[in-house]
């Protein structure tokens, strides 16, 4: 119950605000994010680079309605890509569609993603698109579609929780994708989505299943975004029993959660990036993250009233 009213919470512009000038709650979102400005992301970026862990990086933000901004976005993404070139960094870059005019039209968002795949291409780095509710799946899917045509490096990630996502594996299938599976953090419908934790984790168990099958068979590339060290852990043996092998998938984990354990997979053989987020825009994200991890909404609501006091 509190997770599902912190996630309508999210979609709330005035609660957003709240959250974003709380001074309690943006010190306990720099626990995920190092900061609000691209420096602060290639700062982290840098020192987890010393480790040989290399990154994803995303702008947060979302529901751009302007033109204007849309493009903005794309620019300001070029540049994340021309940075991290300049200082010799391995970080690929992650984007939400909303944040590239998907709401002007899927041409105007096309217009937007081209250049920084083109930009992405040449400095050798993938470009991967988020997903974002269930009211835009079939959108993103179409644009993943369009920009495969002529890209190779193109991610998509999927999410296990929602009933459609085994039918949109099998529909990419013939463009050999490459695939972040991730849970799920948004407010979904019964109908939409599975709602009970453990049938989330065996829906992405079995989709992992797929994946790896496919994997080995060379029909897709599969990266596993999850701190559920039990579910790696299956995940791993899978990989092991079905062919696909240390080399076959890939780990993806946020800043600040379970750093240890991703050095430790690291360490061991396994592929593994960091998700660097970072951005003024944090506090929808801050709080789809404080859902997913019920042990810091106590701190957050303390935090809160304490404001309000």
């Amino acid at each position: 119950m509190i997770r599902e009213l912190i996630l309508d919470a999210s979609r709330s512009e005035a609660f957003r605000d709240h959250v974003a000038h709380s001074s309690a709650l943006r010190r306990a979102a720099h626990r995920f994010l190092p900061g609000e400005e691209l420096e602060d992301a290639l700062r982290v970026a840098a020192a987890l680079w010393a480790q040989r862990i290399p990154v994803v990086l995303t702008r947060l933000g979302e529901s751009v309605e302007s033109a204007d901004a849309a493009a903005g976005t794309s620019r300001h993404y070029i540049a994340v890509l021309d940075s991290t070139a300049n200082l010799d960094l391995p970080a690929d870059v992650s984007v939400k569609l909303t944040q590239l005019g998907l709401s002007l039209g899927d041409a105007a968002c096309l217009d937007n993603l081209i250049p920084i795949a083109d930009r992405a291409v040449k400095h050798g780095r993938t470009l991967w698109l988020d997903m974002e509710d269930s009211s835009l799946t079939e959108a993103t899917l179409r644009l993943y579609e369009a920009l495969r045509v002529g890209y190779d490096d193109i991610g998509i990630a999927l999410q296990a929780n929602l009933r459609r996502t085994p039918e949109d594996l099998e529909r990419l299938l013939p463009l050999q994708p490459l695939v972040r599976l991730v849970k799920g953090a948004y407010r979904e419908s019964a109908e939409v989505a599975h709602t009970r934790r453990d049938d989330v984790n065996g829906a992405y168990l079995q989709l992992a299943a797929d994946l790896l099958s496919w994997s080995a068979a060379g029909r897709a590339r599969p990266v596993f975004a999850t701190h559920d060290m039990e579910l790696l852990g299956r995940i791993q043996q899978l990989a092991t029993a079905l062919g696909a092998g240390p080399h076959g998938y890939e780990v993806h984990m946020l800043y600040g959660i379970r750093s240890a354990d991703l050095e430790r997979l690291a360490r061991d053989g396994t592929r593994a990036r960091v998700l660097i987020s970072y951005g003024p825009d944090w506090a929808a994200w801050y709080l789809r993250r404080l859902a997913e991890r019920p042990a810091n909404i106590a701190l957050a609501a303390t935090s809160l009233l304490a404001k309000r006091r």
